[in-house]
């Protein structure tokens, strides 16, 4: 259940198409679900407006696709799945809507929500070798209701092609800068953009790049305001973060 269908459930009361005490019964219906392997929170959406997720890193197949399973039958029918392998989405019991993004490592169970504003989120990356981590964060923030666009490739190395881009950033309500490297594409967006700048540091870099270490330090010592800085390789945390912000009131043209 998400904020939504509490919303259905209270206009119904305020119809008068629907009992307080049927209303209440679907609202008390188990907030959690215990199964072997994990316990789930099922009024995850209530209260943030995105229901639970499932982390597919370090899960075996078969509990990816028993957690799942359970998720949509227990009335959540959009259902993400992160760092799922693709050997992890052949073995899917595909008796329910399946989706996998070989890409940015990404299941769907079910469809994505409709975008709700007409602002867009922009995903840009330093280079070509950030794109799994971007392909995370555009389809998480797609699938969570968001029109999403992109701009691969246009790190600061040949800083005309990201500015080839400039209308397209002016415009946008959210932007997600990714690189590795140095990570100094955040901060040059950042000095164009007037929304929120949320940077990902990849771990794509020789040596001294220390595994996203060397980005993530120059992403969190950015002289641009605006600018803030999730986790090495977090795709998803900052696709989520950016749909939370692209669907605040208020929304831009």
């Amino acid at each position: 259940m998400d904020q939504q269908e509490v919303k259905a459930i209270l206009n119904q009361v305020a119809a008068g198409s629907l009992s307080t005490e049927d209303a209440l019964l679907k609202l008390k219906l188990a907030p959690f679900e215990e199964l072997d392997i994990a316990t789930l929170d099922m009024h995850r959406g209530v209260r943030q407006g995105a229901s639970e997720v499932i982390y597919g890193a370090g899960k075996t197949p078969e509990q990816i696709d028993i957690i799942a399973h359970r998720l949509w039958e227990s009335g959540q029918k959009t259902v993400l799945i992160t760092r799922m392998k693709e050997s992890a989405a052949e073995a899917f019991t595909k008796d329910i809507p399946f989706t996998y993004y070989r890409e940015g490592r990404i299941g769907l169970v079910g469809s994505m929500i409709p975008p709700r504003t007409k602002g867009y989120i922009l995903v840009a990356t330093g280079g070509t070798s950030d794109i799994p981590v971007a392909e995370e964060a555009a389809l998480t923030a797609q699938i969570m209701g968001n029109h999403v666009e992109r701009i691969y490739d246009v790190g600061v190395a040949g800083i005309h092609r990201l500015l080839a881009h400039t209308e397209t950033i002016m415009r946008a309500r959210v932007i997600i800068a990714i690189a590795g490297m140095e990570g100094a594409l955040a901060s040059v967006i950042g000095g164009l953009a007037d929304c929120p700048v949320i940077a990902v540091p990849t771990s794509v870099g020789y040596g001294t790049a220390l595994g996203g270490v060397t980005a993530l330090l120059s992403m969190l010592n950015s002289c641009a305001s605006g600018v803030s800085v999730v986790n090495i390789d977090n795709g998803f945390g900052a696709g989520y973060l950016a749909s939370l912000i692209n669907n605040m009131e208020g929304e831009k043209e």
